[in-house]
């Protein structure tokens, strides 16, 4: 009797061992950590269209909110946004081949780390942020694509980490510090959106956002939009003109 219970026993947990691993590893099938399919049905329509986008700008929240806020800005000058909320530079290198090297833009504009300071996809220090944003400069130089790399935004807090032990104003200065002198070294064009926006807080002055990170319409037409597009009209010698109108008050 004791040898049947033993048996049965041995039976149930095989069992559930099977059951747990088929569950996993179906929501693992299921699972698109990088998000490729965001953009899989508009890079293939644009593939199909034939034409070469002058510059993607490839990004976050911050960048998908530019795009979808103010998408005459991207139109009108042959630009294309490939910013997906919530992503580290971890996410977007993995993407960097979809979103941007198969559609052969002749620049591209990075934006990114501060969802890699707000822990989103855990720890990481600021030299392998800074790793991962090299490697897509590299990517994009071996296949001919200009680079311009722009400055992490200023935040003073990220209300979906209230708790961080760190000051993530300072995180970011020290980052953007790290992505200038890279820049510098390898004669890469720079943006500094960041000395634009600071406030006194080491945050972001509080009429471009609402939440301490998002830029709001005001600050896309009135702040970024004129500092990136000479850079990008110089980097590739072209001369797009177009910004979003400033919204009235």
């Amino acid at each position: 009797m004791k040898r049947f219970v033993t048996l049965s026993l041995a039976f149930v947990f095989a069992l559930c061992a099977c059951v747990c691993a088929h569950a996993q590893g179906k929501d693992a099938t299921q699972k698109d950590w990088a998000k490729f399919y965001r953009y899989e049905k508009h890079n293939a329509e644009l593939l199909a269209s034939g034409v070469r986008p002058d510059a993607v700008f490839m990004g976050n929240s911050i960048t998908q909110g530019w795009a979808k806020r103010n998408p005459d800005f991207f139109t009108k000058n042959n630009f294309v946004g490939r910013g997906i909320g919530g992503q580290t530079t971890s996410h977007m290198l993995v993407r960097f081949r979809r979103d941007v090297i198969e559609l052969n833009p002749r620049a591209v504009v990075i934006m990114a780390g501060i969802n890699d300071i707000a822990l989103n996809n855990g720890k990481i220090t600021l030299e392998n942020i800074l790793n991962n944003i090299i490697s897509m400069c590299e990517l994009a130089k071996l296949h001919k694509i200009k680079v311009i790399l722009c400055s992490v935004t200023p935040a003073y807090s990220f209300r979906w980490r209230p708790n961080v032990d760190f000051v993530p104003a300072d995180e970011i200065i020290r980052l953007n510090t790290m992505i200038k002198g890279y820049a510098d070294k390898h004669k890469i064009p720079y943006v500094d959106f960041h000395s634009a926006l600071v406030d006194e807080r080491k945050g972001m002055n509080r009429k471009y956002h609402k939440d301490e990170v998002h830029p709001n319409t005001l600050c896309y037409a009135e702040v970024l939009e004129p500092m990136v597009l000479p850079v990008i009209n110089k980097t590739i010698r072209t001369k797009h003109t177009y910004t979003t109108p400033i919204p009235k008050k």
